[in-house]
């Protein structure tokens, strides 16, 4: 398995609808209940508050994705994920980095999101990143149904 540097991976917000396509291919092969196109366009519409991410390998193929909405002083993470064939080669770092630094450029504070308890691979990938359990959603993830560990991570200017 290759395994990138940061800086191979090239990280550009997502800007044209075109590019919704390379998005909703990892969406599908990654969460069981993906976003819809309708849904990333109607977030391209929402600039200022909604924001998506792309890397970009050394191909320049998309590789993964991030989007946050920023609301006042928080970051909320909505979907991190990595084609199945560049996961465990530090996409999701690079992109998890940057999107808590432009988080924190833009006024956030603290960030959080929701992850499946099972999801063992990306609580690590937080907890690395200095977010802790605060809560649980009961049943909050369907197909299969499981709890959603809410996390939260305080001091976004922190880095």
């Amino acid at each position: 398995m290759l395994r990138w540097r940061e800086t191979d991976v090239r990280i550009e917000p997502l800007t044209d609808p075109d590019q919704i396509d390379d998005v909703l291919a990892i969406e599908e092969a990654s969460f069981t209940n993906p976003w819809s196109r309708d849904m990333y366009l109607a977030e391209l519409e929402n600039r200022g508050v909604s924001y998506c991410f792309l890397a970009h390998d050394a191909t320049g193929h998309v590789v993964g994705f991030c989007s946050f909405w920023r609301v006042l002083d928080e970051l909320h993470i909505n979907n991190l994920a990595v084609k199945p064939e560049s996961r465990r080669t530090g996409v999701a770092t690079a992109l998890l980095r940057h999107v808590l630094r432009e988080g924190g450029s833009m006024g956030a504070q603290r960030a959080t999101l929701e992850v499946r308890r099972s999801n063992d691979p990306a609580r690590l990938l937080y907890e690395r990143f200095g977010f802790s359990v605060a809560g649980v959603r009961r049943a909050y993830y369907t197909k299969p149904v499981e709890d959603a560990l809410v996390l939260w991570r305080e001091g976004l200017a922190d880095g």
